[in-house]
This record gives C-alpha cells, sequence and structure tokens, in this order.
C-alpha cells in the first residue's frame, strides 16, 4: 500500500471510529404523558435541569423522544410501544395512566414515572425502597391530598356545605383522591358529590349540575377547568400552582418544578447505568398553597392574613415547617408577583 492511500485509509478509519463513539455516548430518552406537551409551564425547563446535573445535555450527549396522548388515554398504549420500538434508554413517564402504559410495553427498558397516587396500592412496583422490575420513580400523593383540599375550602368559605369533587374517572389518581375526600367531608360535616368529566361537555355538563344543585365549592384534579370555574363563580382549589396563577382561587400541591428536575436526575442516573431496583422511589414531603387574591376578591372572599403572616400589598407569603411557621418580608423579593399570595413550603402536608 502506498503511503498516500494508507495515510488516507486512516483518516477514514479514525473520522469512522470517532462517529461511531459519538453515536454510541449519544442516549435517547423517552418521554410519556397523557396531557398535552406545554401544558404545564416550566415542566420540560425543570426536567431538563435535572438530567443536566447529571451531565446530560439534550442536543449534545443525549436526545429526548417525546410522545403526549393530547388527553386521550386510549393512545397511550401505541404511543409507549412507538417509543419502545425506537430502543430508547430510558422511559420517563409524567403521569399514572402513561406509567401503566409503558410497563405494558416493556420489561426491559428502564422506566422513570412521576405519580400521584400510591405506586405499591396500585400494583406498578412491589415496594419503594427497592421497586420491583424495571420502574422507579417519584410519588408527588396528589391523591392523598383531598382532605387538605376540603379542609382548606373549609377554612376560606366557612359556610359552604355542599361541595363537589371533579375527578378524571379514567385517571388512577380519581378513586383514591375521592375515597379520601368523603371521609373527610363526613368528620367535617359536609355534604360531598363526586362528579366525573374526560371530555370538554363533560366538563360543561358537570358545571351545569352545580348551578342545577347550587354547590357551593369545587375541589378539582381534573384538567381545563378553571375558565368555567370563573365563569360559573365557582370557588375551587386544585393540585397544581399552575391553575392558581392562571386565575384559578387556590391551590395545594407539590411544587411541580422540583418535581420534574428529580425524575430529569433520576433518568440522568439510568443513562449512567444505575438499574432502576437500586434507586428507592422518593416520595414528596413538601407542598405549595397559593391564594390568587385577585379571583378571591372577584368571588367575594376575603382572605384573612391568619398565624401571623405578613402581607405586602396584595401579596403574602409564609413558609411552614411541621406545625411550626417561619414567616418572611417579601420587600425585596425579586420572584414577588402582584396578586398572588403564596403559601410556601408545608412540610408532611
Amino acid at each position: 500500500m502506498r503511503r498516500r492511500d494508507f495515510v488516507t485509509f486512516l483518516s477514514g478509519a479514525t473520522a469512522w471510529a470517532a462517529a461511531a463513539r459519538a453515536q454510541e455516548s449519544r442516549r435517547l430518552v423517552g418521554v410519556l404523558g397523557s396531557a398535552s406537551y406545554g401544558a404545564f409551564p416550566g415542566v420540560a425547563t425543570a426536567f431538563i435541569q435535572g438530567l443536566k446535573a447529571t451531565g446530560f445535555i439534550e442536543g449534545k450527549n443525549m436526545s429526548i423522544e417525546r410522545r403526549w396522548a393530547e388527553g386521550q388515554y386510549d393512545r397511550l398504549s401505541s404511543l409507549a410501544g412507538e417509543l419502545v420500538g425506537r430502543d430508547v434508554a430510558a422511559l420517563v413517564t409524567f403521569d399514572a395512566p402513561a406509567s401503566f402504559a409503558a410497563k405494558a410495553a416493556t420489561k426491559t427498558t428502564p422506566i422513570v414515572f412521576l405519580i400521584g397516587v400510591d405506586p405499591v396500592e396500585i400494583g406498578l412496583v412491589q415496594n419503594f425502597s427497592r421497586p420491583s422490575g424495571n420502574l422507579t420513580g417519584v410519588y408527588d400523593r396528589i391523591a392523598d391530598l383531598g382532605p387538605k383540599h376540603l379542609e382548606l375550602l373549609h377554612e376560606l368559605l366557612p359556610t359552604a356545605s355542599r361541595i363537589v369533587s371533579l375527578v378524571n374517572p379514567g385517571n388512577p389518581n380519581a378513586h383514591a383522591y375521592a375515597l379520601q375526600t368523603q371521609a373527610a367531608a363526613d368528620a367535617l360535616g359536609l355534604r360531598l358529590q363526586v362528579l366525573t368529566a374526560q371530555t370538554k361537555a363533560d366538563l360543561e355538563a358537570a358545571f351545569g349540575i352545580m348551578v342545577q344543585q347550587r354547590a357551593d365549592a369545587l375541589l378539582v384534579i381534573a384538567e381545563r377547568v378553571v375558565a368555567l370555574a370563573a365563569g360559573h363563580a365557582m370557588p375551587a382549589i386544585y393540585p397544581v400552582a399552575y391553575f392558581a396563577e392562571r386565575d384559578g382561587l387556590m391551590s395545594y400541591g407539590a411544587a411541580v418544578g422540583s418535581l420534574f428536575q428529580r425524575i430529569g436526575t433520576y433518568a440522568g442516573r439510568i443513562l449512567m447505568s444505575a438499574k432502576p431496583v437500586d434507586l428507592p422511589i422518593e416520595q414528596t414531603t413538601k407542598y405549595d398553597l397559593v391564594i390568587n387574591l385577585k379571583t378571591a376578591k372577584a368571588l367575594g372572599l376575603t382572605v384573612p392574613p391568619s398565624r401571623g403572616d405578613r402581607v405586602r400589598g396584595s401579596l403574602l407569603q409564609c413558609s411552614y415547617v411541621a406545625f411550626g411557621s417561619l414567616c418572611r418580608d417579601l420587600h425585596n423579593d425579586p420572584h414577588a408577583e402582584n396578586e398572588i399570595m403564596q403559601i410556601a413550603p408545608v412540610l408532611g402536608g
């Protein structure tokens, strides 16, 4: 072989080897969710930050394939199959229905889930400390928050006696949420009616029933409700702060950004060869209460500063740890938003 030909061959082989190494080092992560892309602003960024904390950057050493069911749960199985067929290194699911679809689609691809109902109780995994099979993730306890939601509504509307709980029957969170909320309503002597809705027509029909029966307040773990609640002047509490920030009355639930950052970190650890069985399922212990004072005023409600909270204009924030509280002045808080009262974090619910 002539020297020139040898050099040409060597250069080509080196380039091929470098390309092969790049292909091998660039991992693919699948993301599956029941909702629509962008349903909760900031979620995608938080997830990317979690991956970055473990050294993975989208477009550099890893890629993400996303599939969204747009609220159509019957699409989840085929979407999960598509992602598994793409030979993803990890499959991340953003809710319970997506998690079950992913579990049915593969028994080998690692799955990192975010779920609101007890994953052991519903049979997704066998235990928290060493999850069975190929699944692990974060449990945000949304299904356990019904009694707290009812308590907070009752505190803000002490004369309310007819409460409606609106749930999506296709979501596994709904059954547990309804059961626990009913027990709390019985203890408080309140009348609780559970209504279900999956489609826009279902939601409109449910609000028609609420108006007909003169419901006083609403607990929500269904989607697309804020505008209807405002249109019917219905005080409502939601499990995610996003709804209160978009003119819902109030919310109580885990800080969504930190949840998605955490599952991003878990996905990154999977990409670093960690096994799901060695990653204990994490449980949320920090919750945020957010009250939109503008909406409260429009509903004719007065939100009294209680528990020694400090108020600056229309904004109040207080941090709760266990049964004690530590309040701080928000005068120099660059993140303060007018018309929003945020009480955070609350540990242990």
